[in-house]
């Protein structure tokens, strides 16, 4: 697969560290937005998401959710079809 997914992390979330792992599994090239190091980024996230918590994740304009949104897509058998 070779969609871009917007993923809102940190650098000491480790459920940021689950979904990134799931995404790159699935041979997803992910654009990490660090909102620890850009203040900015995680007002932006807060805007588009409507949540403070990290992370988010995003495929184009279709906001996904957190880490465990996530693996819920996948256990359904839906995230594959979303990130195609």
């Amino acid at each position: 697969m070779s969609t871009v997914v917007v993923v809102y992390a940190t650098h000491v979330c480790p459920y940021c560290r689950r979904a990134l792992a799931l995404l790159d599994q699935k041979g997803v090239q992910s654009q990490i937005l660090w909102v620890d190091r850009q203040p900015e980024l995680r007002t932006e996230m807060q805007r588009r998401s409507g949540r403070h918590t990290v992370p988010q994740i995003f495929v184009g304009d279709r906001h996904l959710g957190g880490c465990d949104d996530l693996y819920e897509l996948d256990r359904r058998g839906e995230l594959d079809s979303l990130l195609r």
